[in-house]
């Protein structure tokens, strides 16, 4: 019989979640005031800050259920999450000019201390580390 997958919510998970709490926070704010205040400015930027922010509202809440769908969803978010931060981050680095204003995810994250980009890292290993493992017993 194979083992259940242990909670992501558990232990460090906690840690992690928290973290993604106020990077949703935080993140859907900064976009929420500059697409109302300043949104001719950088349309694309800020489009993409709140679509981070939405992201990590979805792998914050996925990360703190329990169950198959909320870990599939973890999975896909996080997953999302890495992709963009690697997708803009490069972008940005290499063709800045479309951005004129920083994103949440603009050069690896760098305006936030590189953590957008170890963040995801650390989440798909949490969710590695809490699955399901087949039994090793044999039978």
């Amino acid at each position: 019989m194979p083992e259940q997958a242990r909670a992501t919510s558990s232990g460090p998970g906690r840690v992690l979640i928290a973290v993604y709490g106020v990077f949703a926070l935080s993140a859907t704010a900064r976009a929420g005031v500059q697409i109302a205040s300043k949104f001719g400015e950088a349309p694309l930027a800020y489009l993409l800050s709140a679509l981070a922010g939405v992201v990590y509202i979805v792998a914050t809440i996925a990360l703190a259920r329990r169950g198959p769908g909320a870990r599939r969803l973890a999975w896909a978010a996080v997953g999302f999450e890495l992709v963009g931060v690697l997708v803009v981050g490069t972008l940005t680095v290499f063709d800045g000019g479309d951005f004129p204003d920083d994103t949440v995810w603009s050069v690896y994250g760098r305006g936030y201390g590189f953590v957008p980009l170890v963040l995801p890292l650390v989440g798909l290993w949490w969710l590695r580390h809490t699955r399901a493992c087949p039994s090793m017993s044999g039978g």
